[in-house]
């Protein structure tokens, strides 16, 4: 195993970083670490692998730092790690899809609404 350096943060990891697996293999790449800093939480990381892209969960990252990421899955079961997906919670929302914010506005549209014009 090579140098992986001091440990690190979730916040500081690079895309190209090298990912290890539990046994050693360098089985990628990070391409994207999936969190919520403002919360501190990290969700896990999206890898770049032979079989394409993967996603690692953050109970799958045992160990970050500087220099690669260490998983807790040997080699063998990276091609059964889950193909990245949208995240289902997710809500796009376009300035369309938001009403006027102006006060007389909303009030005339409740008035409307009310008096059976709207």
């Amino acid at each position: 195993m090579t140098d992986l350096g001091g440990p690190a943060s979730y916040l500081t990891l690079e895309p190209g970083t090298p990912v290890l697996s539990s046994d050693g293999a360098e089985v990628g790449t990070v391409t994207h670490v999936l969190a919520d800093a403002e919360k501190d939480i990290f969700d896990g990381l999206v890898i770049d692998t032979m079989m394409g892209p993967r996603f690692a969960d953050a109970p799958l990252v045992d160990e970050l730092h500087e220099h690669g990421v260490v998983l807790t899955v040997a080699r063998d079961a990276i091609p059964s790690l889950p193909e990245p997906a949208a995240n289902p919670a997710t809500l796009d929302a376009t300035p369309d899809d938001v009403g006027p914010a102006d006060l007389s506005d909303k009030l005339r549209r409740a008035w409307d609404l009310l008096s059976g014009r709207g």
